[in-house]
């Protein structure tokens, strides 16, 4: 899934960052989990993962990412008879996905909002999908929206689902990045026909668990070995970056209003979008969250300045500073750095004192880091 700040890439160094501390195994908590992408990550590599968001889509991906630890079965749909036993090479789940892929468009929620077709004669015509693809995710999600009331879903089975319709969304959407504006004509990928596709499951004997809370509430209650904070670096709130998603996800038929169609998002808007309340907050999960080490990956174009970020840090314990120069996401290719083709992700990693365990960081990996000259 296109996501801004997504870690995918940088996947490797971050865990180079966690290996430094001299832990590879324990509790790692993704304060920020956005696409879960850190997350399971992390759960593949032996951790149990903790992980929390704001948004119900990233919710949705954690459930199936990160809590789910196996194959899903489908047995309630097969029992009823809604699937057969698929071809040799199949999955259940392939099955199913080509059953819900095999649905009749229906003219519902998206189609009437976000099509232009279903928006023709209103104020502004949307063309987020086209008017066919429109109907095949209405009549996707309904279905499974109906089959999980049926009964005939298990809960890890549901949210595997929707994280198939969220994950498929974005290689259909006539966006250039974020939902906060649509085409003006079709991208060739929109015009392609939807598909629901396959996930990855990751397998785990370990328990994880996953919320849909914001993450400041849980500061005080977290007791981890590695605590990684992913925050949002600007002041556009990811709410209305990836509200259609979120309307996607949660199906709940929101009022919607101005050119974009958005839902009301005031109740997910991020501390960390504002420059006045971003150091507070950083401060607050630094000074009061229980955890052996904290790793803050943070963009050095970001709202916090590096600077002050040493300062906040400096005051929980003992720091060190990395950087890893990456091609930046070109949604944020605007304002001042619009001709830069790469930015840097900064890792601050952070030891705190009032947990400290044996031992002190050890030398990083080499990987394509440029480590910065800086100490907290």
């Amino acid at each position: 899934m296109r996501y801004i700040g997504n870690k995918e890439k940088l996947l490797a160094n971050i865990y180079d960052a966690v290996l430094s501390t001299g832990v590879n195994s324990g509790s790692f908590c993704d304060f920020f989990a956005g696409t879960a992408s850190v997350g399971r990550f992390f759960k593949s590599r032996g951790f149990s993962v903790v992980s929390a968001d704001l948004l119900y889509s990233s919710y949705v991906l954690q459930k199936a990412y990160v809590e789910n630890n196996e194959e899903p079965e489908f047995n309630g749909l097969y029992s009823a008879g809604i699937i057969g036993a698929g071809g040799f090479a199949q999955s259940r789940l392939e099955v199913v996905l080509d059953k819900l892929n095999s649905q009749p468009g229906i003219r519902g929620f998206i189609f009437r909002n976000y099509t232009e077709d279903g928006t023709r004669g209103d104020e502004v015509q949307r063309m987020f999908f086209t008017p066919q693809n429109g109907q095949r995710i209405d009549a996707i999600r309904t279905t499974i929206e109906n089959w999980n009331n049926d009964g005939l879903l298990k809960e890890n089975e549901y949210f595997i689902l929707l994280a198939a319709l969220v994950e498929s969304v974005p290689f259909y959407a006539n966006i250039s990045g974020v939902y906060g504006a649509f085409l003006k004509q079709y991208d060739p990928r929109a015009l392609k026909k939807f598909v629901i596709r396959p996930i990855q499951i990751y397998k785990s004997h370990l328990r994880h668990s996953v919320h849909n809370v914001n993450s400041m509430d849980m500061a005080q209650k977290l007791d981890v070995d590695i605590l990684y904070l992913d925050p949002p670096y600007n002041q556009r709130q990811y709410g209305s970056n990836y509200h259609l998603v979120e309307t996607i996800a949660k199906y709940d038929a929101p009022e919607i209003y101005g050119v974009a169609g958005l839902r009301n998002y005031s109740e997910q808007k991020s501390e960390f979008c504002n420059a006045k309340t971003a150091l507070a907050a950083l401060e607050k999960i630094a000074s009061t969250a229980k955890y052996r080490y904290m790793i803050l990956s943070y963009n050095s174009e970001g709202i916090m300045p590096t600077g002050e970020i040493m300062k906040v840090l400096g005051r929980a314990g003992s720091c060190k500073l990395v950087g890893v120069e990456y091609r930046r996401f070109r949604s944020n290719s605007n304002g001042e750095a619009k001709t830069k083709k790469t930015i840097q992700e900064q890792l601050f990693i952070l030891e705190n004192p009032r947990t400290k365990a044996p031992g002190s960081f050890g030398a990083l990996q080499s990987r394509p880091m440029v480590a910065a000259k800086m100490a907290c």
